[in-house]
C-alpha cells in the first residue's frame, strides 16, 4: 500500500512539473493525486471507518488554511480594485532595478515576520504587478518574494506555520528563536539578492495605471481600504493569541469587517457602478485552480502522513544518520518536495523534550530549515504555491531560475546557524 501511495504522488509530482509540455492544469493534476492516494488507502486498508476518520480529521486542518488563503486573496483583491497598492508604489520612487530588488526582498523579509509569509506574499506580488510592466523581469522579482518571504517566516514565532507549530508545542521561546534565526535568516536571503543583483541592469518600466477605474474614487477611499486591509491581516496573529481561535477565523472576521466597510462606502453609488468595488467581484477575480492546486497537494501529503510514510521516514533518517545538522538539512530540504507542516509534526513526535529540551539548538535549527527549505522548490511552501498561481509560474522555469538561489542561500544560512552557534557556545 505505501509504496502504491508513494508511486502515485511521485507520478502525480512529475506531471506537475511537466504542466507546460502536456498542456494540463496542475490543479487537476493535484486533485487526481490526492485522491488516488486516499482510494488506495481504503481499499488495502481494512478498517474503512477509520481511514474516513482520518480523512475527514485531515480536512478540517486543510479547510482552514484554504479559508485564510481565500480570505487573504479576497482582502488583497479588494485593495487592488480600490487601487489602494498605487499608495504604497508611489513611495518607491527608484526605478533602477538592483535598488528595487533589494527594497522589494527586505520589505518582504520583515513584513512576513510580521504577518506570515503566504500573505505577505500575496501583497508582495500585487505590489510588484504595479510596478514591473516586463513579465520576465517581474518572476525574478517574484522568485526573491518566495524566498525572502520564507526566510522571514523562519525567524518569527508568527511567521510561518513550522515555526508557530515549534513555538505552541513548548519546542521554542519566543525571544531565544527571534534572536537565533535572524542573522541566519537574513544571510539566507542576503546572499540571493547579491547573486542576482549582478544580473540587474538598467532601469524598470512601469504599467500604465488604470485610470478608468479609479475615477470615481477619492484618495480617502483608497487610504481607508488599504490601511483596513492591511490592518486586518496584520491583527491576525494578534487575535489568534487573545482569542487562542486559529487565524482562518481571525482573517475570516476581518474580512466581514472590510466587507462592511466597501459597502458603506459605496452605498450611494449605483449597482452596475459599485460592483467591481464589491466583495463578490473580487471573488470573481481570484484563482481559484490555486487553491483547489494547494488542497489536492495536502490531500496527497495528508495519506503519506496517516500511512505512516513520513513517519517511517523519520525513524530511518534517524537511525541512518547519527549527525543531527545533517538530519536537520535534509528535513528541509524534504521539505521543498513533501509539506514542511507533518515532517515538523513528525519531529515534534519522535523527538522528546526531554531529549531535546525547549530553545535547544536542535529545534531552532529545525525551525530555519524546515522555513527557508520550502524555497528550494516553488510547490514547496505556501508561498511558492501562493505566487505560482498568481504570476502563472512555470515548475521547471523556477527550478532552472530560481531553485539554485534558493539552494545556496539555504545552505549559506545553515553554516551561518552552525557557525553561530559554536562562536557564542
Amino acid at each position: 500500500m505505501n509504496i502504491l501511495i508513494l508511486i502515485i504522488f511521485i507520478g502525480g509530482y512529475v506531471l506537475i512539473a511537466s504542466e507546460h509540455l502536456i498542456k494540463i492544469n496542475k490543479a487537476a493534476i493535484a486533485l487526481i493525486t490526492g485522491v488516488l492516494c486516499w482510494l488506495s488507502y481504503i481499499v488495502f486498508y481494512s478498517d474503512h471507518h477509520l481511514v474516513t476518520e482520518r480523512l475527514t480529521e485531515h480536512l478540517g486542518d486543510l479547510s482552514g488554511i484554504l479559508y485564510f488563503l481565500l480570505s487573504a486573496m479576497t482582502i488583497v483583491e479588494l485593495i487592488d480594485s480600490h487601487n489602494g497598492f498605487s499608495i504604497i508604489t508611489e513611495k518607491i520612487k527608484s526605478n533602477d532595478k538592483k535598488r528595487l530588488l533589494w527594497t522589494i526582498g527586505f520589505l518582504t523579509f520583515f513584513l512576513s515576520a510580521i504577518l506570515d509569509n503566504l500573505t505577505t506574499t500575496i501583497v508582495l506580488i500585487s505590489v510588484l504587478r504595479k510596478l514591473l510592466k516586463d513579465k520576465k523581469e517581474r518572476l525574478y522579482f517574484a522568485g526573491i518574494v518566495i524566498i525572502a518571504a520564507n526566510a522571514g517566516g523562519a525567524w518569527s514565532p508568527i511567521g510561518d506555520v513550522t515555526t508557530t507549530m515549534l513555538w505552541i508545542g513548548g519546542q521554542v521561546t519566543a525571544f531565544r528563536i527571534i534572536s537565533g534565526l535572524i542573522l541566519p535568516s537574513l544571510v539566507s536571503l542576503i546572499i540571493p539578492l547579491i547573486i542576482v543583483s549582478f544580473r540587474m541592469k538598467g532601469n524598470i518600466e512601469r504599467p500604465e495605471e488604470d485610470r478608468i477605474r479609479t475615477n470615481n474614487l477619492s484618495l480617502l477611499h483608497q487610504k481607508i481600504i488599504l490601511f483596513s486591509g492591511i490592518g486586518v491581516l496584520i491583527l491576525v496573529p494578534v487575535f489568534k493569541t487573545l482569542t487562542g481561535l486559529p487565524p482562518y477565523m481571525g482573517i475570516l472576521f476581518g474580512l466581514g469587517i472590510i466587507w462592511i466597510i466597501t459597502e458603506l462606502l459605496h452605498r450611494s453609488k449605483a449597482d452596475e457602478e459599485k460592483h467591481q468595488y464589491t466583495v463578490a467581484s473580487a471573488l470573481k477575480k481570484i484563482d481559484t485552480s490555486t487553491i483547489l492546486f494547494f488542497l489536492g497537494i495536502l490531500i496527497a501529503i495528508s495519506a503519506m502522513q496517516s500511512t505512516g510514510i513520513l513517519a517511517n521516514l523519520s525513524s530511518t533518517l534517524t537511525g541512518s544518520i547519527k549527525n543531527q545538522n545533517i538530519i536537520v538539512i535534509f528535513i528541509g530540504l524534504l521539505s521543498s518536495v513533501v509539506d514542511n507542516v507533518p515532517l515538523v509534526a513528525a519531529a515534534q513526535g519522535m523527538y522528546d523534550l526531554a531529549l531535546y529540551p525547549t530553545d535547544h539548538y536542535f529545534w531552532e535549527f529545525l525551525a530555519y530549515c524546515a522555513g527557508t527549505g520550502g524555497s528550494v522548490l516553488i510547490i514547496g511552501s505556501a508561498a511558492g504555491v501562493a505566487a505560482m498561481g498568481m504570476e502563472k509560474i512555470n515548475f521547471l522555469w523556477y527550478l532552472k531560475k530560481i531553485s539554485w538561489l534558493a539552494l545556496i542561500g539555504f545552505f549559506s544560512g545553515a553554516f551561518f546557524y552552525i557557525l553561530q552557534d559554536i562562536l557564542l557556545k
